[in-house]
């Protein structure tokens, strides 16, 4: 086995490396527990600064990270830009508060004092995703190595490039040799290292198979890991939505990263009052979106990330429309090399049909039909995966109510698209995982929450 970077964009390989043998990986690993211990003694301020100095230079190599991204898994280059932004921003928001986020908490008892205090586990395991192949990875890394832990990286093997990025972005901003490090390890020795004593949690962005498999081998192990899988998210319109803001967000929401994200807007579940002229909109959205080179600017989708995925996705149109559903656009393979799959939209999608019940990863929205709120919700709540659901509405407190009360969710959203912020806790229930990243939660997950008592 290899880390190949296939170019989804022509099909032409652009990287094979080798996999690191089980003594390079083990070196990795007791060099980053090398450089943890000492790091976790340093004051929380001394640890934010090369974290500041990180996310100035992802903003300075924010173009040459883009055209990476767009060679080894097909992301349009300006979402890659955007990319790259969102990691520094990421890296601002922990250096500006951990101090805060991880000060001692002090509590009345019947000691002279007391309190409890957060400290660093050791080593966190980070195995991640192609998807968001820098943000995924900064979003995990950045809040525990400022809690004092050391990261190990198993990066996915179709994008080698960007794990490299990745270990020399962390070494240029001046954190501790081997505090931040890469392995191109298989699946076999990930396995062991989530077995290994030096590693204290794991952090997994994947699929739910992966994330079942981790989460069983973490267990045996009784370590802490946090899991953030697969999605289904519905988009809920209401009678009284305004559509230009919903069919733009939707479609925004679907089809950004050419719809190959966990939070994608993936089920448009649209009342039958306003069905008709959502469908009607969305329909002339979908069939004005740009499908180019990810090079160019211009280029709204790209390829996807592999020609496998591209054919599992088609699979699941195919036997959707079998089915009985509509195909309202695109659906077709264009002939020419690489991943090429066009903005897709089905309608009349229910039960039954592959659509509604499995997660479509790829540029293909579709619609489900509901009487009325109520109905709306059911159909929305009516999935495995839990990550994200959005609701439009005219009115915000009946949007607040469905988000806060009724969706089964970990990320529920009135008027607008689904996201992460640094700001807020991110992360999912039911098949999609649980722990959550981001925001003061993210930091404190892989702490331990030490009580001391003193008389």
């Amino acid at each position: 086995m290899s880390f190949q970077a296939i170019d989804p964009a022509s099909g032409e390989r652009i990287a094979d490396v080798p996999t690191a043998t089980h003594d390079q990986v083990l070196a990795a690993l007791e060099g980053c527990s090398a450089a943890q211990r000492p790091w976790a003694l340093r004051p929380v301020p001394e640890r934010c600064v090369p974290v500041r100095r990180l996310g100035v230079l992802l903003r300075e190599r924010r173009d040459e990270l883009a055209l990476l991204m767009a060679s080894e898994m097909g992301k349009p280059v300006g979402q890659g830009a955007a990319e790259a932004e969102k990691c520094a921003w990421v890296c601002d928001y922990y250096a500006d508060h951990a101090e805060r986020f991880l000060a001692p908490v002090p509590a009345e008892t019947d000691a002279s004092r007391s309190y409890w205090t957060y400290r660093p586990l050791g080593i966190v395991l980070g195995i991640m995703p192609w998807n968001f192949p820098l943000w995924q990875v900064v979003r995990y890394a950045v809040p525990a190595m400022v809690a004092g832990n050391g990261a190990l990286l198993k990066h996915a093997p179709s994008v080698p490039g960007c794990a490299r990025a990745l270990h020399d972005l962390f070494r240029d901003a001046g954190f501790p040799e081997g505090l931040f490090a890469n392995v191109f390890a298989d699946l076999e020795t990930t396995g062991a290292l989530i077995d290994h004593p030096l590693v204290r949690a794991v952090s997994l962005t994947g699929s739910v198979r992966a994330g079942r498999s981790v989460a069983e081998r973490a267990g045996r192990n009784l370590k802490k890991c946090v899991l953030e899988l697969g999605g289904s998210d519905p988009s809920v319109v209401l009678e009284d939505a305004d559509l230009e803001l919903a069919v733009a967000s939707c479609a925004q929401g679907r089809f950004l990263n050419a719809g190959q994200s966990c939070i994608a807007a993936k089920r448009f579940v649209v009342v039958d009052e306003v069905r008709e002229e959502f469908e009607a909109r969305m329909s002339e959205r979908v069939g004005s979106i740009v499908m180019g080179e990810p090079s160019n600017p211009s280029t709204e989708i790209g390829p996807m990330a592999r020609v496998d995925l591209r054919d599992q996705l088609h699979d699941q149109v195919l036997r959707t429309v079998e089915a009985g559903a509509r195909l309202v656009q695109g659906g077709t393979i264009p002939d020419r090399p690489g991943a090429w799959y066009p903005a897709t939209l089905l309608a009349d999608v229910g039960p039954g049909m592959a659509a509604y019940a499995e997660e479509l990863f790829g540029p293909v929205a579709v619609i489900l039909p509901a009487r009325d709120e109520r109905d709306a919700v059911r159909i929305a709540n009516d999935t495995s995966f839990g990550l994200g659901a959005s609701v439009y509405t005219r009115d915000d407190e009946r949007g607040e109510r469905i988000a806060a009360e009724m969706f089964e969710a970990g990320n529920c959203f009135v008027n607008g698209i689904v996201k992460s912020d640094p700001r807020l806790p991110f992360g999912g229930v039911k098949d999609s995982g649980y722990g959550r990243e981001l925001s003061p939660m993210g930091i404190l997950e892989f702490t331990n929450a030490k009580t001391v008592w003193v008389r």
